[in-house]
């Protein structure tokens, strides 16, 4: 996995990618943090490897930032953090604040310019769904971008990313907590049976639902990844109420994890 493997993800990524060059149309990946698998982050000099053997191959490069898009990093896209730029970037959430469902794929000239042809050749990009360009979900997302230029948003949250940081020392010192992984505002802590060892927890503890089922009596709602207790607060968070969110998450696995009663 990602914190473990240093260097040696880019050496995997490269020897696979030149071992299928012939089937391979492309590679996908969730720039910096691969999110639905634990908040896994990426060593340095991971994408840039991964970028440069694509174009060895000819192998289209796309990057999924549906969650890590729009100042979820701390920048207003991920790639941004190794200025590595995709074929392909795969837009949403972020996109509209996530109040209405919309998403977007941008793309380079050259695969745009693949589909343009006269109407015989029949290269049209024939798909499309019922509320393609949605008009209200288009101005709502429009409203969001007009709110990060306007207030500058990734320059304001910089002071929350490093008031976050420091909350969640504490909370990495826990007995039963054997990682924190961060990249902005983006959280996985990974919750062990042994400290030391990195033992992991039997699945059937259900460790990481019964944490947040204890953060919701103190009123904070928090997704598990199996063990690891997923934190993506909203980029509107005020400091006071990160301060809280992250008091309480570290009472709820202190709750749990070592048997102290609920305050």
């Amino acid at each position: 996995t990602y914190p473990d493997c240093g260097i040696a993800c880019a050496q995997e990524a490269e020897r696979l990618i030149a071992e299928h060059a012939g089937e391979l149309a492309a590679v996908i990946i969730e720039p910096r943090v691969q999110g639905a698998a634990g908040m896994l982050m990426q060593p340095e000099g991971f994408l840039p490897r991964l970028r440069a053997a694509c174009d060895a191959h000819n192998v289209l490069l796309i990057f999924d930032e549906v969650a890590t898009g729009f100042g979820r990093t701390g920048k207003l896209f991920a790639c941004q953090h190794e200025q590595v730029w995709p074929d392909m970037l795969c837009l949403a959430k972020g996109i509209s604040g996530g109040y209405l469902p919309l998403a977007a794929t941008l793309t380079t000239e050259r695969i745009y310019d693949g589909f343009c042809g006269a109407y015989r050749d029949l290269k049209t990009f024939f798909h499309g769904h019922t509320y393609t360009g949605n008009p209200l979900a288009c101005a709502v997302g429009l409203a969001s971008l007009e709110i990060f230029e306007d207030e500058a948003v990734i320059d304001t949250l910089q002071d929350k990313i490093a008031h976050l940081s420091a909350l969640l020392e504490p909370i990495a010192a826990l007995p039963h907590v054997g990682d924190v992984r961060k990249l902005g505002f983006m959280v996985g802590i990974e919750l062990v049976a042994d400290k030391a060892s990195r033992t992991a927890y039997p699945w059937e503890d259900k460790m990481g639902v019964r944490v947040i089922g204890e953060t919701r009596k103190h009123g904070v709602i928090l997704r598990p990844l199996g063990n690891v207790i997923v934190i993506m607060p909203p980029l509107s968070i005020s400091p006071d109420e990160l301060s809280t969110l992250l008091a309480v998450t570290q009472a709820a696995i202190r709750t749990v994890t070592e048997g102290r009663p609920s305050g």
